[in-house]
């Protein structure tokens, strides 16, 4: 234990990496917290990461005294007990990308850093051995921020590749800023021409990293991977190529197994943050003594019992990394030389976020709003020169529907795509990124129902 430091006077704060005690005035009276001292929030402030994962900011000024605590053991990552293979189980392979379910915090800054190893992993959670036998390969330690088309190529193939060794079911370990992007590109990837993987694709992630006391990884992960091991096998017609699983509500115990093409992350904290957008989730997965309950919804259980004979892909369609997708959105501030100056950069689609059912400002009906009539000049010549323009819907929810009102009949018009889409933003500029890559017809395959990504589903 270190010494006491009490500060009748503004003295120099503890640096961050120290673990320290410390007693803090709030206006309930003094508080006393234990944790890792972080680089500052703001300047002249003290900022720790607590014990159970949460971090706290106080201004120095509130500071009564501190403390120096003894450094937390870390176990060396050499020193893995991992459990024993079950021969009769199912082998699934967990494809590593980074994220903050492969995360812990770095000691020294108190950060949280992609830097977990797959064995780890595997180590950290015994139980898996239970499900399945799993074998686990990295292929990148990344935020999801930094996912880029090139890389859902490299995951689409590292799937290929598990299939090809026997696996029964993937796993991809992805970090949940983008894994809804990611889950729509890969659905496209394995489902778009009409086919099917050879088994379920599951996309994971975590809202808090693997070693805080709120994590909800291990619960994640163990869903995962039993839908892996025991889920049924995709239609691929369903929007069931690959799947997202993460927590159903904030509580443990229920997982929800999702689309990943019709799921989008709705919250930046909170454990529940992927929800079904126009639908409900593909199953639900609760955690018993006795392991795993599954539940399919009804629209699900449907789609499995429906006739499929869709052929499995033993090789993923690509993305074409060169293409750019510029995207707007919808508004008093969307202006016709901002669509102009992006599209002169050679960009080969232009995707708006319309308001409502699919709207953008392009009339001026009293005569005050010119800026309207620029813009609806630019898109009209944007359609004239063969570049797709898509309309996708900024509310989330509900279809974009440009029969309603007379202002989305004229969009329709003038050329404008997107009329009928009941898929999250995302999935739409995933698709077209895709059917860009194909060199197929853009119209056709816009409005087209690929893979699930425009279920019928709005009414339930």
């Amino acid at each position: 234990m270190g010494r006491l430091h009490l500060l009748p006077f503004m003295v120099a704060l503890p640096e961050p990496g120290l673990r320290v005690k410390v007693s803090v005035s709030t206006h309930n009276g003094t508080v006393t917290h234990s944790g890792l001292v972080l680089p500052p929030a703001a300047k002249g402030h003290l900022s720790i990461k607590l014990d159970n994962g949460y971090n706290v900011s106080y201004p120095g000024d509130d500071l009564e005294a501190w403390e120096a605590l003894d450094a937390p053991h870390t176990a060396p990552v050499s020193d893995l007990h991992a459990p024993e293979e079950d021969g009769t189980l199912p082998r699934v392979r967990l494809i590593h990308t980074g994220g903050t379910i492969a995360s812990k915090v770095d000691y020294a800054t108190g950060a949280v850093d992609a830097k977990f190893e797959p064995e780890e992993m595997l180590d950290a959670v015994p139980e898996l051995a239970t499900i399945a036998r799993l074998d686990a390969v990295k292929i990148g330690n990344m935020f999801s921020d930094d996912i880029r088309p090139q890389h859902w190529n490299i995951v689409a193939e590292a799937c290929a590749q598990a299939f090809a060794d026997g696996c029964r079911g993937v796993i991809v370990a992805h970090g949940t800023d983008t894994l809804h992007i990611t889950s729509a590109a890969l659905n496209f990837a394995f489902a778009g021409d009409e086919r099917r993987p050879a088994g379920p694709i599951v996309m994971v992630g975590s809202q808090r990293s693997s070693d805080r006391g709120s994590s909800d990884a291990t619960e994640n992960l163990l869903a995962a991977v039993h839908w892996a091991a025991h889920g049924p096998l995709p239609t691929g017609s369903a929007g069931d190529a690959v799947c997202v699983v993460m927590h159903h509500t904030q509580s443990d115990g229920v997982m929800a197994v999702h689309s990943g093409l019709a799921v989008r992350k709705m919250h930046s904290s909170r454990r529940d943050a992927f929800q079904a957008v126009n639908g409900q989730p593909m199953a639900t997965l609760t955690l018993t003594g006795h392991g795993f309950e599954t539940h399919h919804f009804p629209w699900y259980q449907a789609a499995l019992e429906a006739e499929n004979n869709r052929p499995v892909a033993q090789r993923p369609t690509t993305y074409e990394p060169g293409v750019r997708i510029a995207q707007f959105i919808a508004g008093p501030w969307l202006h016709a030389e901002q669509v102009e100056a992006v599209v002169s950069t050679g960009v080969q689609g232009v995707v708006f976020q319309g308001t409502g059912l699919g709207h953008l400002p392009i009339d001026d009906t009293q005569n005050d709003a010119p800026e309207n009539l620029r813009l609806w000049r630019v898109l009209t010549r944007c359609v004239n020169r063969e570049l797709p323009v898509v309309v996708v819907n900024q509310c989330i929810h509900g279809p974009v529907d440009m029969n309603v009102y007379s202002k989305g009949r004229k969009q329709q018009a003038m050329g404008l795509l997107g009329h009928g889409i009941s898929s999250t933003p995302e999935t739409m500029v995933a698709k077209l990124h895709w059917v860009l890559s194909q060199n197929v017809d853009v119209k056709k395959a816009l409005s087209a129902n690929l893979c699930g990504e425009h279920r019928d589903v709005l009414r339930e």
